[in-house]
């Protein structure tokens, strides 16, 4: 029971924490709750971007997420009469039923009948061929706010492929459920890959627009290659608000729970610990056979379109349920949870198979294994990313375009 009396006191100091932030610099967040009736998204503003598609070949980067109330963007646009002549899906597919990480063909959309060309898989970058028949790309998905959540990858691509072939993009912005924190360890060059392909943190704190102003303005594509840029705000959004996401943004981020976790739990997909998919809350919750000090148990079973073959399917394993927690602290905390990845690695016997080949590309640095390994706590890890979080912000600053939470 020893992480559960850990959480216990950590929640207890924490809240001590909170309430003298003035001299130790530690915060909660305060900010209000936002929902899709309170704002309007991007692609609601159709006053903005519908003059800039007048006559044009449009492609729409989209899935599920890419709503206009009850109404799909990319059926709005067909029944407004414009020209889209594909459609490009990422990670989890169009309508958002593939599994993280499984392979995804080219098709065609049983609704509208249009070509669905897959960014996932070998090909995660438009060819020019792809392009040869559009004049702009639209890209309107829901993000998440962490650097491993691939969707930022797939705008990074196509921004690059749009500058290269001289194609307008424009983007429908979205309100980022994690967007009021900046925190983790900062990219380096030699972990790029397609779960971080920037120098910036875990968790950046921006919209998908100020991040395709801060990839064109930083010259981080491609050769420095400039992409004609165009974006949406959204209406009545800031960076102190938590947003209460109208549709799942992927199979294994079902409630708004496993969304404020996602971005520290993630890092457990790179060790031997389940991260509860092929169960009804993946994200929420963390375990393995091997632990043998709680009650909390689940057992993963495969599901279809959440999870094929989920790590330790059929076996029972032993963790903790951070469902409540989530709701009560991590959300507004303000910083990645990095507590029970220190402490589930002292827990484990076994500690060779702990850290697995990818931990440290979801890292962005093999640093923090080794620091976890060396044993150094957690006051002194935070403060090895102070620097490089501090020269981000300065960066994240320009590129802004709604009040910060600073």
């Amino acid at each position: 029971m020893r992480i559960i009396g850990l959480l216990t006191g950590l929640f207890l100091s924490m809240t001590i924490a909170v309430q003298s932030s003035a001299q130790n610099q530690v915060t909660q967040v305060i900010g209000i709750d936002i929902s899709a009736k309170d704002i309007k998204v991007g692609a609601q503003r159709t006053e903005v971007y519908y003059p800039w598609i007048k006559d044009k070949k449009i492609a729409v980067v989209a899935n599920q997420t890419s709503m206009i109330g009850q109404t799909h963007l990319v059926d709005s646009l067909l029944h407004a009469g414009f020209s889209v002549t594909k459609v490009f899906c990422p990670e989890h597919g169009f309508r958002g039923d593939a599994d993280a990480g499984e392979i995804i063909g080219n098709s065609i959309d049983e609704k509208t009948k249009l070509p669905v060309i897959s960014l996932y898989g070998k090909n995660k970058k438009p060819s020019p061929e792809d392009l040869s028949d559009v004049d702009v790309v639209i890209f309107d998905i829901q993000d998440v706010g962490a650097r491993f959540y691939t969707y930022i990858s797939t705008l990074h691509y196509v921004m690059e492929a749009c500058a290269e072939n001289n194609k307008f993009f424009i983007v429908l912005d979205r309100p980022n459920p994690n967007g009021y924190y900046v925190d983790g360890p900062v990219l380096e060059n030699e972990f790029t890959s397609f779960v971080g392909m920037d120098p910036v943190p875990i968790v950046h704190g921006m919209t998908v627009a100020e991040y395709a102003r801060m990839l064109n303005g930083q010259g981080w594509l491609k050769n420095g290659v400039q992409c004609q840029l165009r974006y949406v705000p959204v209406f009545n959004y800031n960076h102190t608000c938590f947003y209460q996401l109208p549709v799942k943004p992927s199979p294994n981020l079902p409630s708004m729970e496993s969304v404020y976790m996602y971005p520290s739990i993630c890092l457990f997909e790179g060790t031997c610990v389940s991260v509860g998919r092929g169960t009804a809350t993946p994200f929420e919750i963390i375990g393995h056979p091997k632990i043998d000090s709680t009650e909390y148990s689940f057992t993963p079973i495969s599901i279809a379109g959440m999870a094929k073959n989920p790590p330790y399917e059929g076996q029972l394993c032993k963790g903790y349920n951070f469902h409540n927690y989530a709701a009560e602290y991590i959300k507004g905390y303000g910083k990645l949870y990095i507590f029970p990845l220190i402490e589930l690695y002292k827990e484990l016997k076994d500690k060779t198979e702990y850290f697995g080949k990818g931990f440290d590309q979801l890292a962005g640095t093999s640093k923090l294994r080794q620091q976890i390994i060396s044993g150094m706590s957690e006051e002194d890890i935070r403060k090895s990313w102070k620097s490089d979080l501090d020269n981000f912000k300065r960066i994240r600053k320009k590129y802004l375009l709604y009040t910060d939470f600073e």
